[in-house]
């Protein structure tokens, strides 16, 4: 694999990555993907505090050129209007009250962000659209969205959408991809715009028209982009417009 490009050229820009919570063991925690991808792509990392405070949140957001918002827990569905099922996984209270102002605070701004897996998730529930809260019993589909370790390997294909800015980039009508979630998108917000989807037509990849980069996708380029250049693509892709 190629080493480190630094593509954008001086200071590198700061990206808070919002941080991984381990609620039995009370603590904080960070895959490593996460902060090796942004800093392969030409940025500089710096793992975010967890906390809901609009002045915090404010100051955070003065020190950092773009957000990456990681993967995690299931988003309680209060935050998208609905009734919480029992096939509902863990929630994390903490996340989804920091997630909401962060987002909110970020859009206004218009600061590059990035969503994966629960990112997308929470992107499209903010933004007013929903969520499936288990895709085996509510999408049922032939094909593999919970895949087992390894978690590089790429496991379904995604059609990417003409004239959206991930075929654009990454110049291709389809991609293979890697799989880890239960939820998806349900009804997709009105703000956002579908950018790629899975054969079973869950959508895996948006885009806010009206930011000036604001991405989610529904797989793991954290394990992924070591081996699959499309990956890496969409991190260099995001961290060049927080230098901008």
């Amino acid at each position: 694999m190629e080493e480190r490009q630094d593509i954008c050229a001086g200071k590198k820009p700061v990206i808070g990555v919002v941080p991984l919570v381990d609620m039995q063991r009370e603590s904080y925690w960070m895959l490593p993907g996460y902060m090796k991808g942004i800093e392969m792509a030409g940025g500089l990392p710096m793992m975010l505090p967890l906390t809901s405070s609009k002045e915090d949140i404010r100051q955070i957001l003065s020190l950092c050129d773009g957000i990456l918002f990681t993967g995690g827990q299931d988003v309680e569905p209060k935050v998208y209007g609905a009734k919480r099922l029992d096939v509902c996984g863990e929630c994390c209270a903490q996340r989804d009250a920091m997630e909401v102002l962060l987002l909110d605070e970020a859009l206004r701004q218009d600061k590059p962000l990035l969503g994966i897996c629960r990112g997308l998730q929470l992107f499209n529930a903010c933004l007013g659209g929903t969520l499936y809260q288990d895709l085996p019993t509510q999408h049922v589909s032939d094909i593999r969205h919970s895949q087992r370790p390894p978690y590089d390997v790429p496991v379904h294909s995604v059609r990417l959408f003409e004239n959206t800015p991930l075929h654009a980039l990454l110049k291709k009508r389809e991609i293979r991809v890697n799989s880890y979630h239960h939820q998806a998108i349900c009804n997709l917000s009105n703000q956002l715009e579908a950018m790629a989807a899975a054969p079973d037509g869950l959508i895996e990849a948006i885009y806010h028209p009206g930011k000036r980069f604001v991405w989610a996708v529904q797989w793991h380029p954290e394990f992924s982009y070591l081996k699959d250049s499309d990956n890496l693509a969409i991190l260099r892709a995001f961290v060049c417009a927080a230098k901008e």
